[in-house]
């Protein structure tokens, strides 16, 4: 066995109670990471297959044993979480007992100036998970300006996302973590002793656009519907609303947790549910909070997979 993972993940231990992963179990890690859940899972006696875009993550898991067993329990993708149905199928695998998505940026790549996704510390304009993405700075030096207003009001719900799309295409071209977040702080009058960067949301917002991250989650949660095998467990850990809600409206549909019929549509007209009610959603305690302040925002939504077949078309609302 190798050493525990670098970063401890969010969430770790209420993520293993709500997948319940026992021995020959067969576990989809859509965010490898550092490969915190995965060890752990490995360490329940369970055979993961392991996603994640940035090649530099899977990287982390070259020495780990049981790559080595023959048959291996951990085997590893360089894909996004949204192609795992097609991945399994492509080994022979269409049913899966857990299935874990930890949503967003890592820690690693956050922490890493050189990756672009943080102002922390200044560095290249990047942003990207998949390095053969185009990078932020390919679409802020590029983009239209309501295009470049849209992306940071939609995705993170900015009020003066117009005056810092404006401030962004008169300072183009830009190159750096810094030029970015100190543009969008002129712009939107940002004073030293505000607790509140509101680089934080541009950033954001860019770095869901770059990477497809709320069109890749809602791709994956159908990928998870149709892969989990009855009693399987889904398993979303997500840091904000956007993501969150996509979640919850995903299980609240595919639970049937959408009301009585109506005119339009008659009750023996709703979609068969495909998971049980969501359980409980899970937050971050003091004790994590103290030792990791990220967790704060993290929320942990699961549910269990029933015998009904995979809808067709699925409603996200």
């Amino acid at each position: 066995m190798s050493g525990p993972s670098p970063h401890v993940p969010v969430l770790l231990d209420e993520v293993i109670v709500a997948l319940k992963p026992g021995p020959g179990d067969l576990i989809v890690d859509g965010t490898f990471g550092a490969g915190g859940y995965t060890r752990a899972l490995l360490d329940a006696g369970a055979t993961v297959h392991a996603f994640d875009r940035d090649p530099s993550a899977l990287e982390n898991a070259q020495g780990w044993a049981e790559l080595a067993e023959s048959p291996p329990r951990l085997v590893l993708h360089r894909r996004p979480f949204a192609e795992m149905a097609d991945a399994l199928g492509e080994q022979g695998i269409d049913q899966v007992q857990g299935i874990v998505l930890d949503i967003g940026v890592s820690s690693m790549q956050l922490d890493q100036a050189e990756r672009g996704f943080s102002f922390a510390g200044d560095g290249p304009l990047d942003m990207r998970m998949d390095p053969d993405l185009p990078s932020a700075a390919d679409f802020l030096n590029s983009a239209d300006e309501g295009v470049i207003a849209d992306v940071i009001y939609e995705y993170g719900e900015e009020r003066q996302s117009r005056r810092i799309a404006r401030a962004i295409v008169a300072a183009r071209p830009l190159e750096t973590t810094g030029e970015l977040a100190r543009i969008v702080r002129k712009a939107t009058g940002h004073k030293p002793h505000d607790k509140k960067d509101p680089a934080t949301r541009t950033f954001q917002a860019i770095r869901i656009h770059v990477n497809g991250e709320l069109d890749q989650l809602l791709e994956a949660l159908g990928a998870a519907e149709r892969l989990l095998a009855p009693g399987g467990r889904l398993v979303v850990v997500s840091f904000h609303s956007l993501e969150d809600r996509i979640v919850k409206r995903f299980l609240r549909d595919a639970s049937g947790q959408v009301g009585g019929g109506s005119r339009h549509l008659p009750l023996k007209e709703l979609p068969p549910t495909t998971f049980s009610k969501p359980d409980k959603a899970v937050r971050a305690g003091e004790a994590e909070l103290a030792r990791n302040p990220r967790a704060r925002s993290a929320i942990l939504r699961s549910a269990t997979r029933t015998d009904e077949p995979a809808r067709k078309e699925l409603v996200h609302g």
